[in-house]
């Protein structure tokens, strides 16, 4: 089973923010990352070449609602869908 949530640390213990199923003493595996940090990073997400592409680029308002209604599902899983090619 694997499952991301939000955790907070206090007093030495990382306790989850939501309920988890988990028996008594069982080991499980922790990554621990920064949220905000992760937010505020964007310039990760694009090499500088298409940073300075982009520059150039111009779109209209019109041209980027066409292009969003042709996404199917969530905008949220196309983006993940998209980092995971890479």
């Amino acid at each position: 089973m694997e499952k991301r949530l939000q955790a907070v640390y206090r007093d030495g213990v990382l306790r989850p923010l939501e309920s988890v199923q988990l028996e008594e003493s069982q080991q499980v595996s922790v990554t621990i990352g920064d949220p905000t940090a992760v937010d505020q990073d964007i310039a990760g997400y694009f090499t500088p070449e298409e940073w300075a592409e982009a520059v150039h680029d111009d779109i209209s308002l019109d041209e980027v609602r066409r292009a969003l209604s042709t996404i199917s599902g969530s905008l949220s899983e196309a983006v993940i869908a998209l980092r995971q090619e890479r």
